[in-house]
């Protein structure tokens, strides 16, 4: 019974801390922009699905593939 009280009073400090957060939210704000940046506007543009215009089949991907390891 004790464990249990323990871990409600750990998840019950936490949910205060962030309730009474002056900065703190504008900055986790700022940071989930960030990660949205990061995952998903610069996969476009910096990792393109290269192996889609190479072939068309999965088995066109797998030779192309061997084909580079090999040489």
């Amino acid at each position: 019974m004790n464990e249990a009280k323990g871990i409600s009073a750990f998840f019950k400090m936490y949910i205060e801390g962030i309730k009474n957060m002056t900065w703190g939210k504008t900055l986790w704000i700022l940071v989930l922009i960030k990660l949205f940046v990061m995952f998903a506007v610069l996969k476009i543009f910096f990792f393109p699905n290269f192996l889609n215009g190479v072939a068309d089949n999965e088995k066109g991907k797998a030779e192309y593939v061997a084909k580079q390891l090999t040489e």
